[in-house]
């Protein structure tokens, strides 16, 4: 491709705190080989809730060098936190309606290897059948792997793939199918955004990557990780209430959006079951509260009414059944993450029946 046709891309960096890591990305961006001029820099600024809005530092270290060293920058300071869909769908749409071509997702604690752009959008342009693509994500300083792309469990679960992982132990291909992309380092067609929408806003944070790639899936497009496309990732393990609280409102949100009236009875008993384990989980923990407050959510109509409006217009998207949607998922749940998380009980008992009852519903599903 001649440089003068290649595609704008607008890398979306989400701010919230971000002081500690806002000098790593400014250097990446300024020795990337994607052309300036075809690059638009977006800051969304979320205000954290003790720290304060992250603007000063950014009007400090970023905006001096916007159409020098670094591309274009525009800074979106936002009165309250949206969370990372809310935020990221501001930079999105600002994005959409400047005529990017590509909207990259970049994580406030990362930074991408100088041709990490250029490769995504090499990738993407040689196969418009990738509807979305993930930069191999590398745990930065290392020669270890954040994630390779990552798995969902046909219950809905999400887990990261290959973490920690010596990259030189595995044996990528250049373009690797997953089961979804890491919104840590995401890449994204805007016409296909413009077409099926941008990340769910009411999911708020978790799963949203999920959601977005399941999507993109259902309506028969292809979702990627490009090995050659690195980002190096300051990842962080933050084990909270309020996180999983999050990722299993959200988790049932999608099971709910995604799978057929019929599939969800199927998947009731291990479901239930499931459902015990994760409330003993939560007890032990001291979270009792939060795993009531998802209960107390979904008792809620004006909930349900919301997400059955969403789920209309997420079957009306198919091109593939339930069949295909069990096939694409994990039977197992791996915390690769925190090793600590696969406890005798996930390991031993829940995991092998998940993987049993798996291989039954797939017999059974022909829709």
């Amino acid at each position: 491709m001649e440089e003068k046709k290649l595609p704008k891309v607008a890398v979306v960096y989400l701010s919230y705190h971000s002081e500690p890591y806002l000098e790593d990305m400014v250097r990446a961006l300024q020795k990337t080989s994607y052309p300036r001029d075809r690059l638009s820099l977006v800051v969304v600024d979320n205000p954290h809730p003790t720290e304060g809005s992250s603007l000063n530092k950014i009007n400090e270290v970023v905006l001096p060098l916007s159409g020098k060293s670094l591309p274009e920058v525009i800074v979106l300071p936002q009165e309250k936190n949206l969370g990372y869909t809310g935020g990221n769908n501001v930079g999105i749409n600002w994005a959409l309606d400047h005529g990017f071509d590509y909207i990259f997702l970049h994580n406030q604690d990362g930074y991408f290897a100088s041709d990490c752009l250029a490769k995504l959008v090499k990738a993407m342009e040689s196969d418009k059948s990738i509807g979305c693509a993930q930069a191999l994500i590398m745990l930065a300083g290392t020669d270890r792997v954040n994630t390779a792309g990552n798995s969902f469990n046909y219950l809905g679960f999400a887990f990261i793939d290959h973490f920690g992982k010596k990259l030189s132990e595995l044996n990528l291909k250049p373009v690797e199918e997953v089961g979804y992309a890491s919104g840590a380092g995401l890449m994204m067609r805007s016409d296909l955004v413009k077409k099926f929408g941008s990340l769910d806003a009411d999911l708020f944070a978790y799963h949203e990557d999920v959601e977005y790639s399941l999507r993109l899936k259902l309506a028969g497009f292809k979702v990627a990780m490009i090995r050659d496309a690195i980002f190096h990732h300051k990842y962080e393990f933050n084990r909270s209430s309020s996180k999983f609280y999050f990722m299993e409102r959200n988790r049932y949100a999608v099971l709910l959006m995604y799978y057929r009236t019929v599939t969800l009875i199927l998947l009731l008993p291990i479901l239930l079951f499931m459902e015990i384990g994760l409330l003993v989980f939560f007890l032990l923990k001291g979270w009792g509260n939060e795993k009531f407050k998802i209960y107390a959510y979904w008792l809620d109509l004006k909930n349900w009414r919301m997400w059955l409006s969403k789920r209309k217009k997420i079957q009306q998207l198919r091109t593939i059944g339930d069949r295909e949607l069990v096939r694409m998922s994990a039977g197992k749940i791996i915390f690769g993450v925190k090793p600590d998380m696969n406890n005798p009980l996930l390991v031993y008992v829940a995991n092998p029946l998940m993987v049993v009852y798996r291989a039954i519903v797939r017999v059974i599903i022909f829709w």
